[in-house]
């Protein structure tokens, strides 16, 4: 096994090993955009599913913890458009992360891709070079996928978690329309 990566190493074309070196770049920080957004947003759902639910319960004002209590101190005259700009700014919040995931979900094929056109390229060189036969195409070309099945792996986990948090920021800010309709509710 470690002796097949070292071939892999010394005969790959230094392009291909660089879009894998790019791709496991890409690999390490959308997992760490999706686990701290994930639990961030996971913990700020379970306020707004608390402040929510004391709101439905007949408490007089949102959980002190809630993203609309601070816009609810900063204002004597509570309005719909006061609830409005807070559901802006809560989406703004929530959905941070969101567009590195979908620009990786969307890349990381074509980047692989041009690794494995590149390893390609390098793979017919070497046969113009010598008299290989069908053996040595198929071992380059198999080892130009490589970078392919790498771009396409990292895009699955980007398109995954893309969804995930998507799914996320929407169950959360549904939470605080609720509450600013509640809120509102009770004002009339």
């Amino acid at each position: 096994m470690i002796n097949d990566i070292i071939d892999f190493y010394i005969k790959s074309h230094p392009v291909t090993l660089g879009v894998l070196a790019l791709l496991a770049v890409y690999f390490i920080v959308l997992n760490w955009v999706f686990f701290y957004r994930y639990l961030s947003i996971t913990n700020w759902l379970e306020i707004e599913s608390r402040s929510l639910e004391t709101l439905l319960m007949g408490a007089s004002s949102v959980h002190p913890q809630s993203f609309l209590s601070n816009f609810l101190k900063s204002s004597s005259n509570i309005t719909k458009d006061i609830l409005s700009l807070c559901l802006l700014a809560a989406t703004k919040d929530a959905t941070k992360g969101l567009s590195i995931l979908s620009v990786f979900a969307s890349t990381t094929p074509f980047i692989g891709l041009f690794g494995t056109v590149v390893s390609i390229l390098d793979t017919f060189t070497h046969i113009g070079q010598s008299s290989g036969g069908m053996s040595v195409i198929a071992a380059g070309v198999s080892d130009a996928l490589v970078a392919t099945a790498a771009g396409i792996f990292v895009a699955i986990f980007a398109y995954t978690y893309h969804q995930i948090l998507k799914r996320k920021s929407f169950e959360l800010i549904s939470f605080i329309e609720m509450q600013s309709d509640a809120i509102i509710a009770r004002k009339v």
